[in-house]
């Protein structure tokens, strides 16, 4: 990270900029650059060094001027760019403590919001996987984890990597005593509709369990949402930030909260090898942002859009398989793998 800086300090020729300040000014709660944190945290990229990502930003910017690269860092930092207006100005005109001053305060937004719905979601996750007016046994506290995970057959069934049976003791003795270690690849069966996996087809319901849109509705519109008839728009962090549409990051992130809150662990942290919940979401944004994958991405967004934003028109029906547009499309598609076959 020091050779980042002092190689931003040197590249720069420097001009007059009313951004290039003396001491750094704490960051404030009410800056807006923490309230777009907030959201591009929630929306785009959860999991983040901002700093780094900004300074390595500027610093290919003004080596590589226009040439493009083709990686993630270099992507996720033009999104971000692309996020804000003005941002790349007031990074490019000033101070290196500018540009980390701004990634610090993105960060905190990200950092902060990502902290508060691990806190508003522990106790509420028990209510939703629990059904009205049963009594489970032993007992699931709503203010602890301690019971969860594993260590109880409600949210162990639920955490269960879909491709095994909890059903079979053997299999829970293994997974309760950590002889069988689940990785963040391993995905749990709390992501398909009903609980239910289809080996022979791995799309069918996933991502579209009830869990995962009352935790959504929870976070982005409005806690009260969860329990009556969606509308346009609640009162909550999506109006908020003028989001009219569900992004596939967005899916990533409230799962891996979901997934979080129903384990045992008490801290969320990326370096946790135990709940592995940076490769948890790294897994799922890689089949969300799969180019391959496009056609049932689509899908699952628009049957997404249609339970939180149902008026959007990113709510609007998929195209019909007769269509002449699908048809065009279709076709495109076999020649582009015919071509691909034969080369």
């Amino acid at each position: 990270m020091d050779d980042d800086h002092s190689s931003l300090n040197e590249s720069r020729k420097r001009g007059s900029s009313a951004l290039q300040l003396g001491p750094r000014k704490k960051a404030l709660k009410s800056d807006p650059l923490v309230s777009h944190g907030r959201h591009f945290g929630r929306t785009v990229f959860a999991l983040c060094n901002y700093p780094s990502l900004l300074v390595n930003g500027i610093l290919r910017l003004e080596q590589l001027e226009d040439v493009s690269i083709e990686d993630f860092s270099a992507d996720l930092f033009e999104k971000l760019l692309d996020s804000y207006p003005g941002l790349l100005e007031r990074l490019w005109e000033g101070s290196e403590e500018e540009v980390l001053h701004v990634g610090e305060l993105i960060g905190k937004g990200a950092a902060s919001a990502r902290g508060e719905d691990t806190k508003s979601l522990k106790p509420v996750v028990i209510d939703w996987i629990v059904p009205a007016g049963d009594v489970v046994l032993p007992p699931l506290p709503r203010n602890s984890k301690i019971a969860r995970g594993f260590n109880h057959p409600l949210t162990g069934h639920l955490l269960c990597p879909a491709e095994l049976d909890w059903d079979d003791v053997e299999t829970k003795k293994k997974l309760q005593s950590g002889e069988i270690a689940v990785s963040g690849d391993q995905w749990p069966l709390f992501l398909y509709a009903n609980e239910a996996y289809d080996p022979d087809d791995p799309w069918k319901g996933l991502l579209r369990s009830r869990l995962l849109i009352n935790a959504f509705r929870h976070v982005f519109t409005s806690p009260s949402s969860i329990e009556k008839e969606p509308k346009a728009m609640h009162a909550g962090n999506a109006r908020l930030h003028g989001m009219t549409a569900v992004t596939a990051p967005s899916v990533a992130y409230i799962t891996t909260q979901v997934r979080f809150a129903i384990c045992s662990s008490s801290v969320f942290s990326r370096t946790d090898t135990t709940t592995d919940s940076e490769t948890f979401y790294h897994s799922l944004l890689d089949l969300l942002e799969d180019p391959d994958e496009r056609g049932e991405v689509i899908d699952l967004l628009v049957w997404w859009n249609r339970q939180i934003f149902p008026t959007s028109s990113a709510a609007k029906q998929t195209l019909k398989a007769n269509s002449a547009l699908s048809k065009i499309r279709q076709k495109r598609a076999a020649l582009k793998d015919a071509t691909a076959s034969t080369s």
